[in-house]
């Protein structure tokens, strides 16, 4: 297994455990009350915004450990360099993440659009977030192993 391969599956279950590990320390804090209230949207903004923050950061973290896992078993530096087909799945990974996001966001908008509680907004949002960052780490998998 190549070192992208190696990398594209850390990040896949790094971005599975950070969401579900997030989704259950945030689920407690849940204020009760209506559906609109002011407490409402404080909660769901500060769940997106530190969500995006600690994900960003435990990426970074996990990362730089896995660099380190890697070349302490392979007695390998990891790649300095992308050529064309590092690229070219990158970029492919990149197209599915943001079609899948992007669809999302419509979706999300298109909720409030039918009358739906603004937290169905929110949900969504996370949910095409997380989706699609799943689908991006997917793709790069994919094409490595398979092809272009």
């Amino acid at each position: 297994m190549t070192y992208q391969e190696k990398k594209s599956i850390v990040s896949l279950f790094s971005t599975i455990l950070i969401f579900i590990g997030y989704c259950l320390y945030m689920y407690p804090r849940h204020p009760g009350g209506g559906l609109e209230s002011a407490a409402t949207f404080q909660y769901w903004g500060s769940f997106v915004l530190i969500l995006t923050l600690f994900s960003v950061v435990a990426h970074i973290i996990i990362s730089i450990i896995f660099n380190i896992y890697y070349r302490i078993t392979t007695r390998e530096k990891e790649p300095s360099f992308e050529d064309e087909l590092d690229k070219l799945i990158g970029l492919k990974a990149f197209r599915n993440s943001f079609f899948l996001f992007v669809s999302g966001f419509l979706f999300a908008m298109g909720s409030l659009v039918f009358y739906q509680p603004s937290q169905a907004m929110f949900i969504i949002l996370i949910l095409a977030g997380f989706i699609s960052d799943l689908a991006g780490s997917i793709t790069k998998l994919y094409h490595y192993r398979k092809g272009v």
